[in-house]
């Protein structure tokens, strides 16, 4: 119990720190993009939230990993930063491999399809990243 106070501070530390992580990642993920992700979304296109979501949850799954492995906020912001740079690597390398469609005009068109395909991908990545850092 000693520790109590101590705990809730990293508690909110690490909140602040990965609300702060997750916002720079959404404009990042959305500079990507060839369309307007909030607005798409707003407008309810499932694809798209589908999409940015998949790319803030592997962002998530890379900090938690690595949270887990390390005891330093400056690990973690750096981690994030380059798993920021890998999530963004897969989407250009998947969009490259795919030349027979655009992944950006797909989900802005609403495919479902493709945003799941990419899910997949993403998240899965994500935890090989992760456990590398583990």
């Amino acid at each position: 119990m000693e520790t109590f106070g101590s705990d809730i501070l990293n508690v909110l530390i690490g909140l602040v720190i990965i609300i702060g992580i997750l916002i720079v990642g959404y404009f990042v993920f959305s500079s990507l993009t060839r369309f307007n992700d909030r607005k798409e979304i707003a407008g309810g296109n499932a694809a798209a939230g589908l999409y940015m979501g998949s790319k803030l949850l592997g962002l998530c799954i890379i900090v938690a990993m690595v949270s887990y492995s390390s005891h330093s906020w400056l690990q973690m912001i750096i981690w994030s930063v380059i798993g920021m740079a890998i999530l963004c690597l897969v989407y250009l390398i998947f969009d490259w491999i795919t030349p027979q469609f655009k992944v950006c005009d797909e989900i802005e068109k609403g495919n479902l399809a493709v945003a799941q395909l990419l899910r997949s991908i993403i998240i899965g990545v994500s935890i090989v990243v992760g456990t590398f850092l583990m």
